[in-house]
């Protein structure tokens, strides 16, 4: 095997048209969104972002579990309102239902990383306010049904699009579909900015909501770009009856995202390369698989999750053992101590953890592994070479698959 392995956990650098934007923010103070009377760069972001996804409008936050958090607050659920989720995602989504004031309920999910339409349908009936759908790992579940079975019941769906900038249904934008979509810009997304996240809506008074309870204070809310007679109004009708939970995007690091827009399209081309070049090779093993997209999907990824078959957890320890041995650190969601995208380790969340097999047998044997954009072939071919590698040194190096 080559003596050189990828650093697949670097974040993607900073394109060097951010600079010149950031000396000027820096030279002059103004980091603070309300500063400039108007097209600050955050605001300049939010219209740019929304144009980039067909939404009419967007509001940039601190973190995707901001927007999250906000989403909730804005549909003015009651309090212990109860919310679906899927029970593959990260601690932050049970987290921002808690946050909000309402109880996470968790939907079994399958060996394809998706929604189980059945228990999700069954779970749906029970007395349930609101739906967030995490497309986790970029995986999309079935939006046809899951909207179907909502809108018949007046239910209203949040997007967790953190990993699915990018990615389509029939050719529509993730994050259009539900009512609101959010997004995240943390280093290890598709765009980084460290931390930071943005939703996106076509519902004036949804935004106006979530722009004051961000921390639109007194009439800040007028520098949010244009604001057209239904914002008018929806800001005029909220005005000073919500909290601020002050959880704004700063200027700077807007600027550092702003420039990285114009490159989604080319690293979501290069992503979905690179996932299905070292998919079709994984493949070849009897001991993965990896699941196949939804027919409506056209993916966006920036890492890979296969399952393994037909091993032991003494075999699945080994496994990542010798991949980690050979440069490529491989998580598998259900082993790894303390793992945030195990729905049993959210003790937070009150009572005793809900038995979910189809979830729980999932994550004992699905495998993570960062595939980012700017791996050439050559790097994946040593990602490749080191995971069947460790898996044939576990398992022994058998015939390929049939066919």
């Amino acid at each position: 095997m080559s003596t050189y392995t990828p650093s697949v956990y670097d974040a993607e650098p900073i394109p060097a048209a951010a600079r010149a934007e950031i000396e000027k923010l820096l030279g002059s103070g103004d980091l603070f969104r309300y500063t400039a009377p108007e097209d600050a760069p955050v605001a300049l972001l939010e219209r740019e972002f929304a144009d980039l996804l067909g939404a009419k409008y967007a509001l940039a936050v601190s973190s995707c579990s901001a927007a999250l958090f906000l989403s909730l607050k804005a549909l003015n659920l009651p309090r212990d309102a109860r919310v679906l989720i899927p029970a593959f995602t990260f601690a932050a989504v049970p987290s921002s239902v808690i946050h909000a004031d309402c109880v996470p309920v968790l939907c079994e999910v399958g060996e394809n990383y998706r929604v189980d339409m059945a228990d999700f349908e069954a779970r749906l009936d029970d007395n349930i306010q609101a739906v967030i759908i995490s497309h986790m790992r970029g995986h999309t579940s079935d939006m046809d049904a899951i909207m179907a079975l909502c809108d018949a019941r007046d239910i209203p769906v949040i997007e967790d699009a953190a990993h699915s900038l990018g990615t389509t249904w029939h050719g529509r934008n993730i994050g259009t579909i539900g009512r609101i979509g959010c997004f995240s810009f943390q280093s290890y997304k598709l765009v980084n900015a460290g931390e930071g996240g943005i939703l996106v809506t076509d519902d004036a008074d949804l935004l106006a909501q979530t722009v004051i309870m961000s921390g639109a204070y007194e009439h800040n809310w007028r520098k949010h770009g244009a604001i057209d007679e239904a914002l008018e109004a929806a800001f005029a009708r909220w005005q000073n009856h919500l909290p601020l939970y002050n959880l704004r995007l700063g200027n700077l690091s807007a600027a550092v995202i702003r420039p990285q827009l114009p490159l989604v399209a080319e690293r979501v081309t290069k992503g979905r390369a690179n996932h299905d070049y070292v998919a079709a090779q994984l493949e070849q093993s009897p001991w993965f698989t990896v699941p196949d997209k939804l027919a409506p999907e056209e993916r966006a990824p920036d890492s890979i999750q296969f399952n393994l078959v037909n091993m032991s957890d003494e075999d699945t320890r080994a496994f990542a053992d010798a991949a980690a041995t050979r440069g490529i650190k491989v998580q598998v969601f259900g082993m790894s101590t303390d793992n945030a995208r195990a729905f049993w380790n959210w003790k937070f969340i009150k009572g005793e953890p809900p038995v979910l097999p189809k979830t729980r047998a999932m994550l004992m044997r699905a495998c993570d592994a960062r595939l980012p954009a700017r791996l050439t072939r050559e790097q994946l071919d040593v990602v490749v070479e080191a995971l069947l590698e460790a898996v044939n040194e576990v398992k022994g190096a058998p015939a390929l698959k049939a066919g």
